[in-house]
């Protein structure tokens, strides 16, 4: 029987294309698996992965995808879908029935080496475990975050109250700078909630798998990376090998064959002359907010391309135009697209991300510090601008900031505001000052280190072939 290696990722897209790229970095190296993904049916708008799916179904007839059918979501499950951790959790749960049943089908035609899940599917632990399939956690953020979910579980049993009551107060855990509590992730400030506790579960379980692979490099994360490696992370408990086997980026071809128009404009512009602002498929502002970024943009001076989306449903404005695709003129300051059309390009919703950031023009990024866009500029030695948004990204934010040194703060109110004025002066900074220059040699250094970790003898492609022979001697 061949050996099979079978996926198991949540179906949010970051998540989905990370854990796709590591089967295809498998097989790439060692081709002698086959690789099978099970990806359970999301309540929730996945178009992005349908095209990614079929282009990847295409290239490599040894990738089998295996789409489990929909399952019901309890009630209250569309108004927990702004709570995407919950909602996901909750999904993994409920497949646990179908996921047996094609874990059970495949094992049939093939030996499974290993079960390889997201974090967030932490349900299936259940499943595997009983099957006997030696189980690893794919962590789609980097070592220091995983050194802070490794170790919740000591400073969980250490406080009684709310991580929300506790505000400023800093948590340390060892190989990595302190946190605030209230930098937290949300789903994880208050301890009588379901998904609360799903975290917790998630790292105890992670300590009893097989293994850890992780979406790093050793040099990006030096301190986090040896601090987990050496069990630091897991006081009390055993901690399994952890393989840090990064960067795993997407090379998928965005979009159409035909180049985008933002590409044919940075073009013309000068090398390393250009801010780049996009936040995400998550990162939607209200205009109030929009309005500071453009205001802010225009006084910097700097050439800029900026994608902007749409304000939510329940922004001012968009209630008042009632339209249902207004133009994302409407929530700029008047006349700013006609002033700035010189030195600034405004991209409505989407642009190709590595495209951009690989563009020679490109000299920075303002980033909502999802671990994705992350490696991408550091790939692309991209300096950023730290601006973060939701879930763990506060955290990224500070690691970037203060451990590795390959970002600048943005700073916003109490109420979450960035206004015009700070963020002219972090791009000027950003694009002009020595701060910047530091930064900017600091991610040059980063990418020269990540080209060599995944170089033949690299650091992660000595762990991917631990990785591998562990999973060959493994029954």
């Amino acid at each position: 029987m061949e050996g099979a290696i079978v996926l198991y990722p949540c179906p949010g897209s970051g998540h989905l294309v990370s854990m796709v790229e590591v089967g295809k970095l498998i097989l790439s190296n060692h081709p002698s698996f086959s690789i099978s993904v099970i990806i359970p049916t999301a309540p929730f708008e996945t178009a992005a992965t349908h095209d990614y799916i079929a282009a990847v179904s295409k290239a490599i007839p040894s990738i089998t995808f295996y789409h489990l059918p929909p399952v019901a979501l309890p009630q209250n499950a569309l108004s927990i879908a702004k709570d995407f951790p919950t909602l996901v959790y909750k999904l993994g749960q409920l497949n646990n029935p179908n996921l047996l049943e094609t874990l059970l089908a495949i094992s049939k035609r093939s030996e499974v080496k290993a079960f390889i899940i997201d974090f967030f599917c932490n349900a299936a632990f259940q499943v595997s475990s009983s099957l006997n399939i030696p189980t690893y956690y794919y962590f789609t953020s980097g070592a220091n975050n995983l050194s802070y979910f490794i170790y919740y579980p000591k400073i969980h049993r250490s406080l009684t109250k709310n991580l929300k009551d506790l505000e400023d107060m800093k948590l340390n855990v060892p190989g990595s700078p302190s946190v605030r509590a209230k930098d937290m992730p949300e789903s994880m400030f208050d301890r009588a909630t379901y998904v609360y506790q799903c975290l917790v579960d998630t790292a105890l379980n992670m300590t009893k798998s097989s293994g850890l692979l992780v979406n790093s490099f050793e040099l990006l994360e030096e301190r986090a990376c040896r601090a987990l490696a050496n069990g630091e992370c897991a006081p009390g408990d055993s901690m399994p090998p952890v393989y840090f086997i990064g960067p795993v980026v997407s090379e998928k071809k965005e979009g159409s064959k035909e180049k985008h128009e933002c590409l044919s404009w940075l073009d013309s512009k000068p090398s390393q002359s250009v801010v780049f602002l996009c936040f995400g498929s998550m990162g939607v502002f209200y205009t109030e907010q929009l309005k500071e970024i453009a205001n802010g943009l225009e006084r910097s001076g700097v050439r800029f391309l900026w994608v902007v989306r749409t304000p939510p449903p329940n922004d001012e404005t968009v209630r008042r135009l009632a339209e249902t695709d207004p133009s994302i003129e409407s929530f700029l300051p008047e006349g700013f697209l006609e002033r700035t059309k010189d030195r600034g390009y405004v991209v409505q919703s989407w642009a190709p991300q590595v495209a951009v950031l690989s563009h020679n023009s490109v000299g920075g990024f303002v980033t909502h510090c999802g671990w994705n866009s992350v490696l991408e500029a550091v790939c692309s030695s991209v300096p950023m601008l730290a601006w973060p948004l939701y879930a763990e990204q506060k955290m990224n934010k500070t690691f970037l900031v203060e451990e590795m040194k390959v970002a600048l703060p943005v700073n916003a109110s109490e109420e979450g505001l960035v206004s015009a004025t700070e963020l002219e002066k972090r791009v000027i900074e950003l694009m002009e000052s020595d701060n910047g220059k530091a930064v900017r040699q600091q991610v040059k250094a980063m990418k020269e280190g990540a080209a060599a970790a995944t170089r033949e003898g690299g650091s992660s492609r000595v762990a991917l072939a631990k990785l591998v022979s562990h999973l060959n001697n493994d029954k």
